[in-house]
């Protein structure tokens, strides 16, 4: 019997599957396209004929396919569902919590003990210390496959078993991480009109990550103890700045979507009465849209 079944051969699948064998685990894989498997097989990987048959191949499977919905197809047919009694599944495709939820569900009423993960990391990034794994969910199922699992990634967290949390700390970085990436793009149009290389923007923005990153964190303080008062810039001096990049953004012609979608946040928070307070309080113009 294989250690591990690796169910889903994209980029990711194929990531994950190379960094388990490059541990000396023995790795059963499957994928609709068996022509993907070919050079796992030719690093070691055992190829299942069937999704049946990775499943009775090892006692841990891991999916990663598009979405939960591709999941299903896969792990739906009567005779998988039935070898899937008693062993561990290990959920690695994207989705949200109430996916999450959904799958722990079907999978409790099958007796498959079930983790949901999400995956903080590009395919190259496998196997490497800047790979995160984010795991929610049963903690036998935890425990049976965290040793895997720590060989795919540099940092593994487990989250309890509230099993939407690992795919809501996803969404919540993919929140941030898109924000700051249109934000770079942005900028690095300010530098393209304005004749600048943007290498040295994108060195600068690098060098001052950690500054940032203590302003999230300061944040983050800020908004769970709810306290906004005496910040050190306020609501209507970054509505200020924002109105300096939309009049920027004007002026050269660019595009002016961003820039006038965090002048309209600001003021949503400015005209609630939070003028004068941290940039954190725009969580509350938030709630109120919910």
């Amino acid at each position: 019997m294989s250690d591990v079944s690796v169910v889903g051969l994209g980029s990711m699948g194929i990531a994950l599957a190379r960094a388990l064998l490059r541990k000396g685990f023995r790795v059963t894989v499957w994928n609709r396209t068996s022509a993907k498997a070919e050079p796992l097989v030719a690093e070691g990987a055992a190829l299942a004929p069937s999704a049946l048959a990775a499943v009775q191949a090892s006692a841990v499977v891991i999916v990663c396919v598009t979405d939960y919905q591709a999941t299903h197809r896969v792990l739906e047919a009567k005779e998988v569902t039935s070898a899937l009694a008693g062993r561990v599944l290990v959920q690695l495709s994207t989705g949200s919590p109430d996916e999450a939820r959904g799958a722990e569900a079907w999978a409790k009423q099958r007796g498959v003990h079930y983790l949901d993960g999400a995956i903080l990391a590009t395919p190259r990034q496998v196997a490497t210390p800047e790979c995160t794994i984010l795991t929610a969910g049963s903690e036998t199922a935890f425990g049976k496959s965290k040793a895997l699992l720590e060989s795919m990634a540099g940092t593994v967290t487990y989250l309890g078993q509230r099993v939407g949390a690992a795919s809501a700390l996803d969404l919540a970085f993919g929140s941030y991480l898109f924000a700051a990436l249109i934000g770079f793009y942005h900028g690095a149009r300010i530098c393209e009109v304005e004749g600048l290389p943007v290498v040295d923007f994108g060195d600068m923005a690098a060098s001052i990550a950690p500054a940032i990153s203590q302003m999230v964190k300061h944040d983050s303080h800020t908004i769970q103890a709810g306290s906004y008062e005496n910040p050190e810039a306020t609501m209507e001096l970054c509505a200020h700045a924002s109105e300096l990049l939309l009049r920027q953004a004007r002026e050269s012609r660019m595009n002016t979507d961003l820039p006038a979608f965090f002048l309209g946040l600001f003021k949503k928070g400015i005209a609630s009465g939070y003028g004068s307070e941290s940039t954190a309080a725009l969580i509350k113009v938030m709630r109120e849209s919910v």
